[in-house]
């Protein structure tokens, strides 16, 4: 008989649930007493492990930032449009994961010094992942690109990552941020952000990035 698992610890649960909460229902609809009463312990005991609503938007925005500048560092081994494919999902897949926080961007850096600062950072971040894809596209073969054009087109993936949330809300404010949704809008999200180099990309590479997002473009 295998061993009985261990509890988790309330600190960990608290996390998960309130992540899923504010994934859900956007951040500034969700109280503390909202996720007690989800986690079914008291508010003391919520209080206990985080005294302020601030203290948990940071942890998980902690978690997020932790596990972006991982997968950021990934774009160095970017050679080929398949590579890139697979990097731009995985970023959306983890933005998604932490939807909350792009969901209600500007009310959060607004309200929270401390995200405000950090993503500041987190933009820089992306932007010279960005520039490594392209650099990575380029010594692969994928890719012309004048250097001039490096930089802003670098920056505007990063817009289109950045923003790519709001733009699906837009779209289906009903639905948008479904799970159910998660699929499709992951693969518009790639293709959106790739879509910005079809002008440079070596016909063989721009007509693999097309089968890639055969789903999006049939959608």
């Amino acid at each position: 008989m295998p061993a009985p698992k261990k509890p988790r610890r309330t600190a960990e649960r608290i996390l998960e649930v309130t992540l899923d909460l504010f994934n859900a229902f956007g951040e500034p609809n969700v109280s503390t007493t909202l996720i007690s009463a989800e986690l079914k312990i008291s508010p003391g005991n919520l209080y206990y492990h985080y005294p302020a609503k601030d203290e948990l938007v940071n942890a998980l925005f902690g978690r997020y930032e932790a596990e972006l500048n991982q997968l950021l560092a990934a774009a160095d081994n970017v050679r080929n449009v398949e590579d890139a494919w697979l990097f731009f999902h995985m970023l959306y897949e983890l933005i998604w994961k932490h939807r909350f926080l792009y969901r209600d961007l500007n009310d959060l850096l607004f309200k929270n010094r401390k995200l405000e600062t950090h993503f500041q950072a987190l933009l820089a971040a992306k932007e010279q992942a960005m520039r490594h894809v392209l650099s990575g596209l380029h010594l692969g073969g994928a890719l012309k690109m004048d250097l001039r054009e490096a930089a802003p087109t670098a920056n505007a993936m990063v817009v289109v990552v950045s923003y790519w949330l709001s733009y699906e809300y837009v779209r289906d404010p009903r639905h948008a941020l479904e799970p159910e949704r998660a699929g499709a809008a992951l693969m518009r999200g790639a293709f959106h952000a790739l879509s910005l180099l079809l002008p440079y990309l070596e016909p063989a590479s721009k007509d693999h990035l097309f089968k890639l997002a055969g789903n999006y473009q049939q959608s």
